[in-house]
């Protein structure tokens, strides 16, 4: 009985501990285009899911973003196979992106669920550390 009750209560605390620990918190959704024509733009997040990755065999022309507003909110030319957008450059909502491979356009959407802190960039750089030294000034001449 003892033990009944033991394993009740273990199971309750892991029941109410599930609820309030969670795991990393997603900031973004991808909702990727599934056509087929579509196939060979390779469009992901990263596992933090806070930068799109784009990467592709043929050149990526143009990246531009059309926001829930309707109005274009990043334009990119990008003239490369891969490409990163960092997601903290986005305002929270839906988001359409198309990439332009010419002559084809793929679209697809990404919808931004939180703010995205900004990362902050470390630059090393020496710095030279100073110290100030009392020093003897000693005339040398003919006195």
């Amino acid at each position: 009985m003892k033990n009944l009750i033991r394993i009740c209560i273990v199971v309750v605390l892991v029941f109410l501990l599930s609820f309030t620990l969670q795991a990393q918190e997603h900031y973004a959704k991808l909702e990727k285009n599934r056509n087929i024509q579509a196939k060979d733009l390779v469009h992901e997040l990263n596992e933090t899911k806070d930068t799109l990755i784009l990467k592709s065999e043929k050149k990526i022309n143009y990246l531009y973003t059309i926001n829930k507003d309707y109005t274009r909110e990043l334009e990119f030319k990008i003239n490369d196979t891969s490409f990163q957008l960092p997601l903290n450059k986005l305002s929270v909502g839906k988001h359409v992106l198309v990439a332009v491979q010419s002559p084809k356009r793929i679209v697809f959407v990404v919808r931004v669920l939180k703010e995205i802190p900004k990362t902050k960039t470390v630059h090393t750089t020496e710095k030279k550390i100073s110290t100030s030294v009392p020093v003897k000034v000693v005339a040398v001449g003919n006195n």
